[in-house]
């Protein structure tokens, strides 16, 4: 299932990676690891921030996607499902319509 990751990095942690200069080479790791279909970076609410377009197969794949953020950044996260403009279209809307309005 597509799923947008939405991974908040604590400021003290990150500015920590940053000075000793393994910021980037953390993030690159798991990116190749996770090969997420998109991935962003941003600030969110004051703090660094990186949604992420990602594909979970089953529940049991969460841990693979969340962990590698909490161990390397003691970060934050979020998963939440998501659809492209062909899954909303299969989803059924009129039926669903018809029986709930």
């Amino acid at each position: 299932m597509r799923m947008v990751m939405h991974v908040y990095f604590p400021v003290d942690v990150f500015n920590a990676a940053v000075r000793d200069g393994s910021a980037g080479a953390k993030m690159q790791k798991i990116l190749a690891e996770q090969k997420p279909e998109a991935a962003y970076f941003t600030e969110y609410h004051g703090q660094r921030s990186g949604i992420l377009i990602v594909d979970l197969k089953n529940a049991s794949e969460i841990p693979k996607f969340a962990e590698p953020w909490f161990l390397q950044f003691n970060a934050r996260l979020e998963l939440h499902p998501a659809m492209v403009a062909a899954d909303l279209a299969a989803a059924g809307l009129e039926t669903l319509g018809k029986t709930w309005g």
